[in-house]
Order: structure tokens, then sequence, then C-alpha cells
């Protein structure tokens, strides 16, 4: 895993951002942006949607079996880029706050989607919160770019999919017999699995999964322990049963606490409801070993990039995560994932009603299309 780990950062050290409206392909190949006319204008709509899940999710702290949603569409110039927004309850924004943001946004001021950072700056600007509904806006204007450039999004950020590492999937706190069928199911699609634990039967879940698989385990407290001592005890116990890394142990605002257990902590600690946006990176250095990313959090792709570049640069590790989403947020996060360490990319296969395919799983790895933009593709028939 350090090597792996080594030969990521190094990749990153050597790319650096292309601006999306002059990419570089190969050498001595040139893409520019098309310029727009006076009848040229970017039209945006957007309709709520629900996400069903194939089974309830259940965390430390809650249960759900849905989750609500907002599709989003920009158009210019005959194409169309496709974003959402996927809301779990704990981001505090709902289908009506993302709707009534999203009737703020005026792009007619815009002369073409190439101004992107201008853009996105002022969608950003228009409120200091809902960064769901400003990852749909960003997600549906790199799936646009894309399309007018007749290139997918990895190629925007000149990453590779062969670098992609393999997805978590995750395995949710239930009762033993149908973690243990979960398992089963997961254990043959799947190199890597996700647990989700924090609470009073941690111990329980672990050793349900290690009767049915070996396969190594990322753990997700998602803030379940309430003592730091507790919470190394349980975690050198882990790692005695082939977990490889803790995701949040401790509350979000324990950052002493979180200090003192990653310096103590055997296996890597991960930050995630400690992390939001950018401006949190530089805090996590010294108290947390990595970030997990998740684009519903930090307003989109744009921002998700930074982030991992700064990141890098405080030598911390670097996850993508997501929501209960779409195949249309999953292949926006799928496209960056080459440049990051872990992934857990699973949301897309957690629902009974995905409105889009063109992510497609194989060998244990979220894969995207070669089509231009997010490379997905509406499934029509679904309502």
């Amino acid at each position: 895993m350090k090597q792996n780990l080594c030969n990521r950062r190094t990749f990153l050290t050597a790319s650096t951002f292309v601006a999306a409206s002059t990419v570089f392909l190969k050498q001595n190949e040139v893409l520019t942006a098309p310029v727009a006319n006076e009848k040229m204008a970017m039209k945006l709509s957007f309709r709520p949607y629900e996400l069903k899940l194939n089974h309830p999710f259940t965390l430390a702290t809650s249960t759900r079996t849905a989750t609500p949603g907002v599709q989003v569409e920009i158009e210019f110039d005959g194409k169309t880029g496709y974003g959402e927004a996927a809301l779990p309850p704990y981001l505090g924004e709902s289908a009506e706050s993302v709707s009534a943001f999203l009737k703020r946004i005026n792009l007619t001021a815009f002369a073409n989607p190439f101004e992107t950072e201008d853009i996105l700056d002022y969608v950003d600007k228009i409120t200091e919160n809902n960064t769901a509904a400003k990852a749909a806006v960003d997600i549906a204007l790199h799936d646009l770019i894309g399309k007018l450039l007749g290139v997918p999004c990895y190629r925007l950020f000149g990453l590779s999919p062969q670098r992609i590492p393999p997805t978590t999937f995750t395995i949710s706190i239930a009762k033993p017999d149908v973690i243990r069928t979960q398992t089963k199911d997961a254990a043959q699609k799947f190199k890597m699995l996700k647990v989700k634990l924090g609470r009073d039967n941690d111990k329980e879940i672990i050793e349900t999964i290690r009767s049915v698989t070996d396969l190594p385990l990322i753990v997700d407290v998602n803030q379940g322990w309430k003592d730091k001592r507790y919470a190394l005890d349980n975690i050198c116990w882990l790692k005695e049963r082939g977990i490889i890394m803790v995701e949040q142990p401790l509350p979000k605002s324990w950052w002493e606490e979180a200090g003192w257990l990653t310096e103590r902590s055997p296996l890597p600690i991960f930050a995630d409801e400690s992390l939001q946006r950018i401006s949190d990176v530089m805090k996590i250095k010294g108290y947390f070993s990595g970030i997990n990313i998740k684009l519903m959090k930090c307003t989109g792709m744009r921002e998700a990039w930074k982030m991992i570049n700064l990141a890098r640069v405080c030598h911390l590790g670097v996850m993508l995560g997501c929501m209960t989403e779409t195949s249309c947020a999953i292949a926006a996060a799928v496209h960056l994932s080459p440049a990051v360490d872990f992934v857990d990319l699973d949301g897309n296969l957690l629902i009974s009603n995905d409105l889009f395919q063109g992510v497609r799983l194989e060998n244990g790895r979220q894969l995207p299309t070669d089509l231009p933009g997010l490379g997905i593709k509406k499934i029509e028939q679904q309502t």
C-alpha cells in the first residue's frame, strides 16, 4: 500500500491542472473552445428526483431507505451537460432548498461554458452553503465542456483510467445474517470492502464479515466512538483482523483527541465529517492521516481537484467518497479517481432507480467510458 501511495503521489506531482478552455491531449495536438456567437446562451434546468435504496442504509447515527436529489441540465450549442445534487439528511439541504438556489442562477451573463472559473466563482458566492446544489452545476458544466471539446473529463485533468484504484463496497450496520449475505455477494465483485461501525456491536460485525471473506477492509465509524482510548483499543484490534484504514472514528469537533489518536494509531485515520471544503484541508494536517473528499460537500469537480493537489502538498492521503447518487455524480468522481489513493464510489450500486448508464464495474474498479464529458447516457424509460 505504501508503494501505491508513493506512486500516486509521484504521478500527482508531475501533473498540473489543465484549463478547460485549452486542453492539451497529445504532443502537438490542441483543442480550443468554440467561440460563442450572439445567439448562443447557456440554459439551466432542473427537477427533483428520489433515489430508492436497494436495502436500508444504516450508519452509527441514522437509517434511511431513500435519498432525495435534484437532477440538473445545462444546454449550450446543441449539447447538454448533466449534473446532480444528492441530499443525505446530514448535509442540511433539501430538494426545496436546492431548487430555490438554482432558481437564483443566471448564466446569461457568461459568453460560454469555458469561463469555468468565473461561472463557478459566481455560483459559489450566491450563498455561503448549498454545496450539493453548487456541485450539481459544477458537474453539469464539466460534462458540457467535455462534450463540446469531444473528450472525456479525465483528459481535462490530465489523468488516465489505468490508474484508478479498486472501489470499496459498503456493508452497512445490520443483523449478522444480513451482513453475511451482503458480504458474500460483494466479495464476488469487489477487491475491497467498507464497513460501517460505531454502535455497540462493532466486533460482532467484523467477525461476521471475517467468517465470509478475508478481503481488505476499510471501516467508517461516522463519529460513533466517544472516547479516544476506547477508539485506540478498537483500532489495534481491527488491525489484527486485516483492516487497512479507519474513517472519522471520533466526533468531528474533537480535534485534539483526533491528533492524539492519529499519533498512536497503527492504522491511517482519514477525516470525513471533519472536512468539507478546501479551506479545511490545511486544518487536517497533524490531526489526521488523510482526507475523504466528496463532491456534494466540496461543491464539485473543480474544488475536489484543488483539494487533491493541496492534500499532496500537505503529505496527506486522499480518498474519493460519495453519497447515495446516480451514475451521473458517481461518473464525475470516477473521472478524478486516478489521482487518489482510495476510492469509495459505490453510490450508484446501492440504488434501484438509476437515471444514467456509463460507469462500469470491472474487476472491482469503477471505470468511465471514453465518451465525451462524463460519458453517461440517460436511461429514458426510468421515471
